[in-house]
């Protein structure tokens, strides 16, 4: 059985259906992804707090096998 997975927005308990991938230049290697869960509200805005800071790096639907990081 598995646990549902939940957006990674704060205060939020819906059920994830995409998956962010970030990383920080000035911490991580290029290739280094870490991964936000969001649902379909709060993905535009987990997106763009990203986006903001240069993170962002691509939203893929999220795939049953994904653990959060």
């Amino acid at each position: 059985m598995s646990e549902e997975l939940i957006c990674s927005s704060k205060g939020c308990t819906a059920a994830a259906v995409h998956r962010i991938e970030w990383n920080n230049p000035k911490i991580h290697t290029p290739d280094r992804r870490k991964t936000w869960l969001a649902c379909d509200e709060h993905e535009p805005t987990l997106r763009s707090f990203l986006s903001a800071r240069d993170f962002y790096r691509d939203t893929l639907p999220l795939q049953d096998d994904v653990t959060p990081g």
